[in-house]
Formats: C-alpha cells, structure tokens, sequence
C-alpha cells in the first residue's frame, strides 16, 4: 500500500512498428486476465495504447512484462495511485490506427518537437508568442484546457485535417499541441509539420503529466479521463478549478456522464446531484425514455 491507496492506474503508448498484431493482442490478453488485471489495451500496426487498474503489486509486473518485449522495451508509462479499479473489465481490441486520424500514411518521425511541461510553462512565464492547439473532442475540451487555447469544435479526431485548414496563419509561428497523454498531439503535429508548419512541439506525456508535476498554474479547469473516475480536479485555486457549468443547474463542475438514454447517449457536463436528480439523463424526455442502461454508474 502507498499513500493509503491499493490500487494503481497506468496509462501508456508507443508508436512503434507491430507486424503481428493478432499476437500481441493473445498475449496481452491472457497475461492480464491471468493476473487479474483491468482495463482496455489497444494494439495496431503502428504500436500500442493502453490504460490499466491493478494492485500495485501487479501493475508494477506488468511494467517489466510490457518491457521485457524489446519492441515496448522504453515504453513511458504515467501512473496515478488509485483506492480501487477504476476499469469495469479488461478487453484487448485490434485497430487500424492507435488513433484514427482518417487520412493516408502520415509519417510519425515528422512529429513536433516534444516540450516539457517545465518548457511550456516557460512559455508562458516568459511572455513567449506561441499558439497552443487543444487536439481532442469539444466535450473534453469543454471541461478543462491551457490558457488561452485554441479549441477546435471537433467531434473526433479524424476531423483534424479540416481543422489544420483553417490554421494557415499559423504556419509561421511556434505551434504547441497537446491531448490527454500525447499519442494524439504526437500524430496531430507530424501532419503539422508535414502541412508546411515550421516550428511545431508537442507536449511531451500531455496533460495527464502535465497537471501532476505543476498544478495550479496554467491549466484551467478539469481533465476528462477515460475510466470510471471521470474526470480529475487537478488545482486548488478556485478559479482555476471549473471552466464549464452543468448541464442542469448551472453550477461549475467538471463531472460529466453520457445520458442514459440510448438512443440519445450523449455526454453533457452535469454535477453529482444533478446526476441523481435527473436519472442520468439529459432531457425529460430521455428520462422517460424506453431504452435506457439498466444500471446506474458511480
């Protein structure tokens, strides 16, 4: 046990050539249903990504048996100690990509240069002119982004090309990127750099390292997370904390759920009374809807 918590959460992904990927995905899975292990590892051509929960004792195993493949032998992994599992099973799945940008081969040894979160937030101690591009979905930018980042309206990933087309007058200038744990701002800036952009960086471990090692600074807001804690409050100066309001009462929050109706299914950021109160639902009528999750999740 360390800090009184149990469990372990480890998050990771290499790029990263796999020419089999049927079995990497046999032996991972049997490896962490052997050991009890949950959580959900994606495995394509290009490499590996994957989030896990286990004891620490076993999420310690894993490390060395992930690296004891040559291939993942210098994989990264950023860890977060945790009271319990915060994955509901654990699933192996095979991809095209690790993160499906919708276009031809884009040639990750084109990547921006990688920036330290110590470096960026330099850059903004420093009065450095910079352009700092959030790569993920509105509704996770909705929650919690960089100061004065640019968040493009984008419902997915593959959706990046329209919105580098409309970033041309930034070809000439310092470009950051960032997403949750940098295997999206690592393919979303080498198709940057190949657009013509001449000085690009990606920020290296994203947000995820990012809020841990220097909370309370220049992140705003929550971190939208993909497992059962949601999202996490890095910062304790209150206006810092929330930069969206719920769905319902309109009272800051960075909780959000996926309505449980499931013909409608979708996220909205909404506190944990509201949750309650509302059934987990965005809408009177999804409230009353006919097909709804049978359970409700914490």
């Amino acid at each position: 046990m360390e800090n009184g918590k149990e469990f372990r959460l480890l998050s990771f992904y290499k790029y990263v050539p796999v020419k089999n990927p049927a079995e990497l995905q046999g032996t991972l899975l049997q490896y962490c249903m052997d050991e009890g292990i949950r959580g959900k590892i994606y495995v394509a051509e290009e490499g590996i990504n994957g989030n896990i929960s286990a004891p620490i004792e076993k999420a310690r195993a894993f490390k060395q048996f992930l690296r004891s493949d040559e291939r993942f032998s210098d994989v990264l992994f950023k860890e977060d100690d945790i009271e319990n599992f915060v994955h509901p099973k654990m699933f192996v799945r095979i991809k095209k990509e690790l993160v499906n940008l919708g276009l031809s081969k884009v040639s990750l040894a084109n990547g921006g240069k990688r920036l330290s979160p110590e470096k960026l937030l330099d850059f903004y101690s420093s009065g450095k002119e910079f352009v700092i591009i959030d790569t993920r979905n509105t509704y996770e930018s909705r929650i919690g982004h960089f100061k004065n980042a640019l968040t493009p309206g984008m419902t997915n990933f593959r959706e990046w090309e329209k919105v580098v087309d409309t970033l041309e007058d930034y070809k000439d200038k310092t470009v950051v990127t960032y997403c949750t744990g940098g295997i999206r701002c690592e393919k979303a800036s080498a198709y940057m750099v190949e657009r013509g952009f001449s000085d690009v960086y990606q920020l290296d471990g994203g947000i995820i390292t990012y809020v841990k090692q220097l909370p309370d600074t220049v992140w705003e807001g929550g971190v939208f997370v993909f497992d059962d804690r949601k999202a996490l409050e890095p910062n304790t100066r209150e206006e810092l904390k929330y930069t969206a309001a719920c769905h319902h009462c309109l009272k800051p929050t960075a909780h959000y759920i996926n309505c449980h109706n499931l013909d409608c299914d979708k996220i909205i950021v909404c506190c944990h009374n509201c949750t309650e109160e509302h059934q987990y639902c965005c809408s009177e009528d999804c409230k009353t809807a006919m097909r709804k999750r049978p359970k409700i999740y914490p």
